[in-house]
């Protein structure tokens, strides 16, 4: 494994989690920045940037990583409706950038998992799947990434359900039929938990993911990072993990 100088961008608490293990690991964290208005001179002496900061900083944050030839690892969720113009300017600029709504290895486990259920519960229409995520007060997205990727996993494989909606556990209003129903929750310091249920008048079936904390998200974006190295375009887990898209 080489040696890596890493770049934090965003240094809360996944980035301390970060700076941890890639120091346990030989690498060097060689810059960490907590302020948006950071000196890009600094930035220069990265082999890699890992970026965990807000969805409102994150396109400005991997240009300034395209700008300078720096590959990036982004785990920001939220800013996905910049998505398609950063992956342009990747593909035409010979830029590198490895992004996901998770970077837990039992996370993408739980994606894959969750397609295979719901192509199964395509033909027992008497179930309604429900998704509920959980997370901790400071997180600002709602949805959470994760919970989208698991909505467009079971929308892709779930022939009755044709969009998602959002609502707090408060809201009880009716769904439409075509609609998947996703419950977020904001609770403490809740790392993450994300549960899908497909629910009849007789049972249940549930499947779950549970973070206990955040180091499998540092180890699987200093994976990730490790993995991008000379590497040019757009990556996501299912690149890094060999699954099939």
């Amino acid at each position: 494994m080489s040696r890596m100088k890493i770049a934090l961008i965003g240094y809360g608490k996944m980035g301390k989690a970060i700076e941890q293990l890639a120091v346990n690991n030989g690498h060097t964290i060689v810059c960490k920045f907590s302020n948006p208005d950071y000196p890009l001179e600094d930035l220069k002496t990265a082999d890699v940037a890992i970026e965990f900061t807000q969805p409102e900083s994150a396109k400005k944050n991997i240009l300034n990583c395209f700008s300078l030839n720096i590959p990036v690892v982004v785990g920001t969720t939220g800013w996905y409706s910049d998505f398609d113009e950063i992956c342009n300017y990747a593909t035409q600029n010979q830029s590198s950038i490895f992004y996901a709504t998770n970077f837990s290895l039992g996370v993408n486990l739980f994606f894959e998992l969750n397609k295979h259920l719901a192509t199964l519960m395509n033909s027992y229409p008497m179930y309604e799947p429900v998704l509920e995520e959980i997370h901790h007060t400071l997180k600002k997205d709602s949805p959470s990434g994760t919970a989208i990727t698991l909505a467009e996993g079971i929308l892709e494989h779930l022939d009755r359900k044709k969009t998602y909606v959002n609502r707090s556990e408060e809201l009880k209003e009716e769904l439409h039929p075509l609609e998947l129903n996703i419950v977020s929750k904001r609770i403490g310091e809740v790392p993450g938990t994300h549960s899908i249920s497909y629910q009849s008048e007789i049972d249940e079936i549930k499947i779950t993911h549970q973070a206990y904390n955040r180091m499998g998200f540092a180890t699987g974006a200093l994976k990730a990072a490790e993995w991008l190295l000379g590497k040019k375009g757009v990556y996501t887990m299912s690149d890094m993990l060999g699954f099939k898209k």
